[in-house]
């Protein structure tokens, strides 16, 4: 299991001569679909929990608390810490829908538990109450740094959102700092500016396709 460690970042005309310019290189671009489910009451988004199928694979991302006191940390280094997002990313499926049970209203026994958990269908979705409700396509093109362990994602949805990504990924209980201090190194290159963490795709599909959903999760300061 890894925790993802993120920062968004708004990109223009500029980004790919600037990527180019620091040395970063592209590995390829690919076009995916994501699927996002959640009950119709909105148990697991309302706990900042993320369910996604992306080109056939199962991932439920979770939040996480980071370690090694990086919450301590004051001044710049709390603000650059600020900007990210850190995500538990679970994509083992019998462990996914264990998790999903655990958070939402329904009650589902132990027998159908093992049930579900033996399924490669997806009627599964339909025992625990859970309805897709975010469909978008993404075209990615990807890029990689000297700096060790670190991915800058360009992406591009279908519904006219563009936004970028400095990610690390880390194992669970990793180096949450030293992910942190890559993730701002590479954004002092890039030339990112500001203390304002930008929206992701999720945020804008939702404001704009779901805004029932979007206010209630601004409410419970998901968003």
């Amino acid at each position: 299991m890894s925790v993802e460690v993120e920062r968004k970042f708004l990109c223009n005309a500029d980004t790919l001569k600037t990527l180019e310019e620091i040395g970063a290189v592209c590995v390829g671009q690919r076009q995916f679909q994501d699927q996002y489910f959640d009950t119709p009451v909105f148990d697991l988004t309302l706990n900042d929990m993320w369910l996604r199928k992306r080109k056939g694979c199962w991932e439920l991302k979770c939040p996480t608390t980071a370690v090694n006191g990086t919450e301590e940390t004051s001044g710049e280094q709390s603000k650059a810490a600020a900007l990210c997002s850190r995500y538990k990313e679970i994509t083992n499926l019998p462990d996914i829908q264990l998790r999903v049970k655990e958070v939402i209203k329904e009650d589902v026994d132990s027998e159908t538990t093992e049930k579900i958990s033996s399924q490669e269908d997806e009627s599964w979705l339909g025992i625990m109450n859970l309805v897709c409700f975010a469909e978008f396509t993404t075209v990615r093109r990807s890029f990689t740094l000297e700096e060790e362990g670190v991915q800058i994602d360009l992406d591009q949805a279908d519904f006219g959102y563009h936004v970028g990504e400095i990610e690390v990924l880390i194992p669970e209980g990793g180096d949450v700092q030293s992910a942190l201090e890559k993730i701002e190194r590479t954004a002092q290159k890039l030339g990112l500016t500001g203390h304002q963490r930008v929206e992701g795709k999720m945020h804008i599909y939702l404001k704009r396709n779901r805004p029932e959903h979007y206010e209630k999760l601004l409410s419970a300061h998901v968003l």
